[in-house]
């Protein structure tokens, strides 16, 4: 399977601005909404369906005391899903 980034984004941002953005991805998720990522002259609109794969992974990379950790939130589905709800736009 090959895979195609459509949108790429990589920033320092404290807390609060992670939580914004994570909160206004959740609130067009729990809306129905698509969801557009931008960034610079960038950008992508997702729809996703009204269920998809979530996956959470917390990583450690590098040697022990010295390494990195991370936090990854993953939302995955078929390009063939599609919702049957009824929106108005």
């Amino acid at each position: 399977m090959t895979e195609r980034v459509l949108f790429e984004s990589e920033r320092m941002l404290d807390r609060s601005a992670v939580a914004n953005y994570l909160r206004t991805v959740a609130d067009k998720l729990d809306d129905g909404d698509s969801v557009t990522l931008e960034g610079g002259s960038d950008s992508v609109t997702l729809e996703p369906p009204g269920t998809v794969e979530f996956e959470v992974k917390a990583e450690h990379e590098g040697p022990e005391g010295d390494g990195e950790l991370s936090l990854e939130l993953e939302l995955e589905w078929d390009e063939t899903d599609s919702d049957d709800s009824l929106a108005i736009k």
